[in-house]
Parts: structure tokens; sequence; C-alpha cells
């Protein structure tokens, strides 16, 4: 409530201030006030239908673009409260002779409508700014309803003061008025960016630094005052993560600096381009340290690893989209014989093992059937054979009609598969399926099976072990990103903003000065004619 309050009393006092102003003019030249207010409604009921108009949008949209939709109106609403708090930084010591003068050059036109449409932009400009901000702070309210109310009596006060000043009664310092109010909205604004970081990661835009940082839930526990002031007001989290602290540290820390930054150390006029240069070399520095010193590394994926089976290692060699797997021994260190395999780039994919994406090879070799001697496989089989190699008497072979022996013919497909990340070994394996064919022993017609063996792999433990690393170096590397990636890029972006300023403000000092309009009235009464003037609220 309080921070819809702040937010309705500052922007509707900054619009009824604005049209207290023009009607003042126009009163004291004697031009009807007519016109003025109608473009004061018409601006007001479009500020409403604004409000109106986006809240249903977001309400007929799915989940997911309801959040990236309450996103978009957080960030307008951040741009929107900033813009003000600078603008009025500048310009609340001379609103009233701005404002005057502008009035002044619109009325020389010789129209009324002029200075209704000067109203209307003025009181529409506040009035959507009022709409959008209002919007996301409801949003990022747990609830709306005190929000509202807040918001209300926030315009009303805001009515009621500026017609005090209108009429004279009300004196007000505007310069501190808007100084302290906008410290207060620095932080209601900071908010705002943690609940559209917060929005954008929930629509699945903002994925690094989701890291948890402390547990503020102590600080802001529900339905306590503290709890309303610190969630409801200021917006924060009882959970904020890596990068909404991040943000709000870059917002607060600039925006309050510049709404505190006293007026007697404010640089000269042609200095501030130098100022600009030095904060840009600055920003370039820190992207540069960022990007150049934050550490990142990579698990080293072994080229070697043990596999069970017929085998005892495999060793991966990877050249671009080829490889050759060097196959070491045997399990029982036997033989000690050494077989090389080479993976040709057309048995290369790329595919996601385990969780992990990884480059795959997988050679296939066929060996035709065959029951020659010249073969590993024996030529014949009997019953004992087949429940040895089966774990049981294959299907269609009856033990009392066709007892054996059976001629056996062997078709076999050989296949070696290796997955490779970083150059290292993730998974390998060599798989056997044997088709085969029996005749003879009684049999009335040929009987086929198939039988699987795996001759060597890497035992499960292992790809385990290596793939949870590989996904561990995947997320470290993500939240990495944040620091080494994204931050020097929005520190360089801001630095080339500084850079554009700086070059705008040194082609401006060569140009003349630039002088007020003369606020002298075209009609009505001349200036040195006793009136009240809405100058003395400064």
């Amino acid at each position: 409530m309080l921070a819809t309050l702040v937010i309705g009393l500052r922007e509707g006092l900054e619009a009824t201030l604005i049209v207290g102003i023009i009607a003042a003019f126009l009163r004291r030249n004697r031009v009807p006030l007519g016109p003025m207010w109608t473009g004061v409604g018409v601006a007001v009921l479009l500020s409403i239908a604004v409000g109106l108009g986006l809240q249903a949008v977001e309400q007929a949209l799915p989940q997911a673009q309801q959040e990236a939709m309450e996103a978009l109106i957080g960030i307008v609403a951040v741009v929107f409260v900033t813009g003000m708090i600078v603008w009025m930084r500048s310009h609340a010591r001379h609103l009233g002779r701005e404002l005057e003068a502008s009035a002044s050059a619109a009325l020389g036109r010789g129209t009324a409508w002029a200075l209704a449409g000067m109203a209307f932009l003025a009181v529409l400009k506040e009035g959507f700014e009022t709409s959008v901000f209002l919007l996301a702070t409801f949003q990022a309210s747990s609830d709306t309803g005190p929000a509202a109310v807040g918001a209300v009596v926030g315009i009303a006060t805001a009515v009621v003061i500026g017609y005090g000043i209108y009429t004279g009664g009300v004196r007000l310092d505007l310069a501190k008025f808007f100084t302290g109010t906008g410290v207060f909205l620095v932080f209601v604004a900071a908010g705002l960016v943690l609940t559209v970081l917060r929005r954008a990661h929930e629509a699945g835009w903002v994925v690094i630094g989701q890291q948890r940082t402390v547990d503020l839930a102590w600080l802001a526990p529900n339905g306590s005052v503290r709890g309303a002031l610190v969630t409801g007001v200021l917006g924060i989290p009882p959970d904020p993560r890596v990068v909404e602290v991040l943000g709000w540290v870059l917002y607060v820390v600039p925006v309050l600096a510049l709404s505190l930054w006293p007026r007697r150390w404010k640089p000269s006029v042609v200095r501030v381009p130098t100022v600009r240069i030095a904060v840009a070399s600055g920003l370039v520095v820190a992207a540069f340290a960022l990007a150049v010193a934050v550490p990142t590394g990579h698990p080293d994926v072994p080229a070697t690893a043990k596999v069970t089976g017929d085998a005892s290692s495999v060793t991966a060699r990877v050249s671009g989209s080829s490889a050759s797997l060097r196959v070491g021994g045997s399990s029982t260190g036997s033989t000690g014989r050494e077989a090389r395999i080479t993976l040709p780039a057309s048995a290369h994919r790329r595919v996601v093992r385990a969780g992990t994406a990884t480059a795959r090879w997988r050679l296939t070799s066929d060996r035709a059937p065959s029951d020659a001697a010249d073969t590993d496989q024996p030529a014949t089989l009997t019953l004992d054979d087949l429940v040895q190699l089966f774990g049981r008497i294959p299907v269609g072979i009856s033990p009392s009609s066709a007892p054996g022996p059976y001629r056996a013919s062997w078709a076999t497909r050989d296949t070696v598969t290796l997955w490779s990340a970083d150059g290292g070994v993730v998974d390998a394996s060599r798989v056997e399926r044997s088709v085969l064919t029996l005749t003879g022993g009684g049999l009335p017609t040929a009987r086929t099976s198939t039988l699987d063996r795996t001759v060597w792999a890497v035992p499960r433990a292992t790809v385990d072990r290596t793939t949870a690393a590989l996904a561990a170096d995947r997320t470290h590397t993500a939240e990495l990103a944040l620091w080494t990636r994204w931050l020097p890029l929005a520190l360089g972006i801001a630095a080339a903003a500084q850079v554009l300023l700086a070059l705008r403000d040194r082609s401006r000092l060569g140009l003349p000065d630039s002088t007020v309009p003369s606020t002298t009235p075209t009609r009505g009464p001349p200036v040195t004619a006793t009136a009240r003037s809405t100058d003395a609220v400064r």
C-alpha cells in the first residue's frame, strides 16, 4: 500500500502541478479554461483505458505468456520511473518557468486549443506512466486490495495538494519533495527489477544466475508488518537469486547516486564530456577484467578407459569428425593383444548420452552365414550346447523328436560404438549379434535364433561418473556466463552509451546557448501587473 500511495502521490502531483501552472497562466491572460479541461479529461480516460487494456490482455494469455507479459510491463515501468526521477531531478526547480514559457509560445499561435493539447500530452504522459507503474506494482504485490487503496489515496492527496498550490494556500519546496520521493521510488523500482528478473526466469527468458544467495525469510516473515514492507513495498523476495541481486545492485547504485549527487559537485558543462569518457573507460576496464579474470575450467575426460569383457582398456583418439579406437589386451591379461579400429567421419553423429551432449561413432560390420571351419563358432551343436548358449532350449526344438546334434550356420553383426566428449572416452562398447541357423538332428525345417553378446564395454559406474562430471561442468559454465559474457556485455553497452553522450555534449558545446522563450504574454494584462505565479512553490 505504501509503495502505490507514494507512486500515486508523486505522479499525481506532477500532473496536477503541470495542469495548475497552465491554468494559472490561462487565468492571468484571461483565456477560457474549457479546452484545457477537455484535454485533461481525455488524457485521464486514455490512461485508465491503457491500464485496463494491459490487464485484460495479460489475463487472456496462457500462464507462461502471462509471466512474459508481466516482465515486459515491469521493464517499461522501470524505464518510466527512472526517466521520471532523472527528469524531475533536473527540472523541479524551474518547472514553473519552463511550462509558462511553453504555454506562452503556444498561446502566441493564437489558439487556446494549443494549450489544451499541451495539457493533454502532459497528463497523458504522467497517466500512462502511472498506469504502467501501478500495474507492475500490483503484479508484484501479494494483496492487490490495499495496493489499490494506496494508489487512490495517493492520487487524491496529490489532487488536493495541487489545488492548494494553485490557489496559493499551500507552499511546497518541489525540489526537496521530488528528491525525497525519488529516493524512495529508486528502491521501489529496484524491487521491480527483481520482479522482472523473476518473471523472466519463469517465462524461460533468463536461465542463468539462478543460484540462491541468502535466506531472508527471517527478515520478511509472512503476515508481518516487516514482511509487508520488505516484500510488498520494496519487492525483495525471501530467496533472492544471484542475477536478481546483481540487477538490484546495478540499478540502485547509479540511480541513487544520480538522485543524491550534490549540485555543488556537479561538473561544469565543459567538463561533462570528459567525465563521461572517464566513466566509459572505467566500464570498459571492468568488462574486460570480468571477461578475462573470471576463471573457467573443464573436466578432464580421460582418453583411456578400463573396460570389462574380452579386453582390458580402450583408448580414443579424436580428430575432427574422425576417430580411432585402440583396444588393449584381454581382461585376464593372458594374450596382451591390441586391436586398432578406425572410425570414419561417415559414422559420426552428435547425440545425447546420459543427459550429456557427445560425439558418437558407430561402426557396424557383417560376417556372412558360414558353417565352415574357419569361423570361431562351432559348426555342430548339441542340446547341451544350446542350453549353455541360451540358458534354455530354444523355442521350436523338441528334444524327443529332434535330439540333435545339429548343423550350425552363423551370421554375425559386429557393432563398435564410441561416445566421446572433449576428446575423451565417455562410453564405448563392442556388441556381437549372432544369428544361428540350425538344421539336421531331426529338425523338419531350419530353426533360427538370435544371440547377443557384449564383447567388451566401459562399466556403467564409470559412465555415470563421467557424465555427472560433464553435467556439473555444463551447469558451472552456464553460471559463469553471467560474469564472463552477459555482465561484460551490459557494461560494454553502458560504456558505448556514455561515449555517444559525450560526443553529443561536445558537439553541443560548439553551438550558441539556446535562449528561453520570452514569457511576455501576447494577450491580457502586462507582465508587470500583479498576478499569482506558481513559481512560489519552489
